[in-house]
């Protein structure tokens, strides 16, 4: 019984001196920074790379075309295509009549002139391939899996 008596004072005395230990009034630290020069660092760092990658996004889509013109009015662009560094050629659409041009800093050159009607007949007819290739191409798929 002395023996556990034992055991719990000396447990309640080593509680005891830890927590008056931690009662001491200590000099007070003053506060970090809330705004430290490397989190600034780190910021301005990810903000430009940020602004870098849109800058670098809104480049490509400019440089291949992948972002679609807006037609506005009787002028529509059909389709471009880059032929050198800054060169391009250009089909545009005007009322009935499709103008293919050569466009280059500077300068714009008429290279041919074509109906509306002659482009279009002619790329429905190649749908119409298209459709029968697929639908041949379906039932020998079906005939295999059938197998």
């Amino acid at each position: 019984m002395f023996k556990q008596l034992s055991v719990i004072f000396l447990v309640l005395y080593t509680f005891s001196t830890s927590i008056l230990a931690e009662t001491t009034q200590k000099t007070p630290l003053p506060p970090e920074s809330i705004i430290a020069s490397d989190s600034m660092a780190k910021m301005i760092t990810g903000l430009l790379l940020v602004l870098a990658i849109i800058i670098a996004s809104t480049w490509l889509l400019k440089r291949f075309s992948i972002i679609p013109t807006i037609s506005s009015g009787n002028l529509k662009v059909i389709a471009a295509t880059g032929v050198g560094q800054r060169e391009r050629v250009v089909i545009v659409e005007i009322g009935e009549t499709w103008l293919v041009l050569g466009v280059a800093p500077g300068q714009v050159t008429k290279l041919h002139t074509m109906e509306k009607s002659s482009i279009e007949t002619a790329d429905k007819t190649l749908k119409h391939t298209a459709t029968e290739f697929s639908d041949k191409l379906d039932t020998s798929i079906q005939k295999s899996n059938n197998r």
